[in-house]
């Protein structure tokens, strides 16, 4: 292949690996209904489920990125997708409570590398004149990912059984990966360019760098909203407007993910244009984007109707986009490349544990005392401080913190 086009290759390569890793966190949720019928689980027992995967991908995620900047990064990805496929399949064989959460959470370890892996990856293979268009190209696989984790979980459990969802999604990562051993290569620099720092020495760096701190609680924050209307949308949409299993699950991914298709190759664009003529102007693409989808957050809880349901799905899932495209590309702008898998990895446990893990439990006692529709529109007021954080970051830290050497 064309040595100029490989970058890009590498990209499209990595999508299909993210897609999975998407696709297969998604599926559970999407058969809430039928695991809280066979299983006779409470609110708060399914919100257990999406926590334990969140708690497992951010305690790890630390290690993970540490690891990373250490080994061949293309043999984490990899191994990665083959770990969290076969726990993919595995789970089928859940018959009680906590087995199923036990391999929930099993499948948060293996997932919790790739992430790391695969933005080293990428920022290896692109500078910062495409570095944020390339991570936005390859974010649109998680929307894509979602959306057919949410549908086709929903659409095969629904005549098959939950079982089965798990078996095709976790099989067919699995043959992925055996097809892209032979085409998915390490970056010629990754070892030669790139001093190894000391563990201790990276995240006393990263801790020590305020943009970097105020990158960790954006993302928390940002995280947090994601995985509320992710986790809870289906059954919200299952309980409130009586829609079937598989159409719930389309519902409630579709509309969101579509648009955040639309709105992370735009907001990495902006990004790049912005970067070119300010240090923060990756972090003030990702302000604008949060801001703009907290009042969608609280239509998405509120509303009566499913079409104003569906047009703020879709308008917060724009936003959404425009501030994922730069997650990683943001703090990648402040910390030096040998760096690179240890920030993505600490960027994951901040944001697993801190709002991953919380969310979809805050969320089903809050219903309980609230109602599921208020409580959705209450996690808006956590968009808001994800905002604020990077207003603070852009004009208190971002000129000094600029790192000349995170080429």
């Amino acid at each position: 292949m064309n040595k100029a086009r490989y970058p890009w290759a590498v990209v499209g390569m990595l999508w299909g690996i993210s897609f999975f890793n998407y696709a297969d966190r998604q599926a559970i949720f999407a058969v809430f209904p039928l695991l809280e019928k066979e299983l006779g689980l409470t609110p708060v027992q399914l919100g257990l489920l999406g926590s334990s995967f969140a708690i497992t991908y951010g305690i790890c995620g630390v290690f993970a990125g540490a690891i990373v900047d250490r080994v061949r990064r293309v043999s984490a990805v990899l191994w990665g997708l083959y770990i969290w496929s076969l726990i993919c399949v595995a789970t089928a064989v859940a018959r009680t409570f906590p087995q199923l959460l036990a391999f929930r959470a099993a499948e948060g370890l293996g997932e919790t590398i790739y992430y790391p892996a695969s933005m080293s990856v990428i920022g290896a293979y692109h500078g910062r004149q495409t570095r944020s268009r390339a991570m936005g190209m390859h974010q649109t696989s998680v929307y894509v990912g979602t959306i057919a984790g949410g549908f086709f979980a929903g659409l095969i459990g629904q005549h098959y059984g939950w079982r089965w969802s798990f078996v095709i999604f976790g099989g067919l990562g699995i043959l992925l990966g055996i097809v892209l051993r032979r085409y998915l290569r390490e970056p010629e620099t990754t070892r030669v360019a790139e001093a190894r720092m000391p563990m201790g020495e990276t995240f006393a760096l990263l801790l020590r760098t305020p943009t970097v701190l105020c990158l960790l609680g954006a993302f928390l924050c940002a995280n947090f909203v994601a995985v509320v209307l992710l986790s809870w949308m289906p059954k919200f949409l299952y309980d409130k407007f009586h829609m079937t299993l598989a159409m719930a699950g389309l519902t409630a991914t579709i509309f969101a993910q579509l648009a955040s298709l639309a709105g992370a190759p735009l907001g990495g664009w902006l990004a790049d244009r912005l970067r070119g003529r300010m240090p923060g102007g990756r972090m003030l693409v990702q302000a604008i984007g949060v801001f703009a989808g907290a009042p969608f957050v609280v239509l998405c809880g509120l509303t009566d109707s499913v079409t104003p349901l569906m047009t703020a799905l879709a308008c917060w899932g724009l936003a959404k986009g425009m501030y994922d495209a730069n997650i990683f590309a943001s703090v990648y702008d402040v910390i030096p490349a040998e760096a690179r898998g240890s920030a993505a990895g600490l960027m994951n446990t901040i944001g697993w544990l801190g709002g991953g893990a919380l969310a979809p439990v805050v969320i089903g006692v809050l219903s309980q005392q609230y109602g599921l529709s208020v409580a959705i529109a209450m996690a808006a007021a956590v968009y808001l401080l994800a905002g604020a954080f990077l207003l603070f970051a852009v004009f208190r830290f971002a000129r000094r913190d600029a790192a000349p050497q995170a080429l």
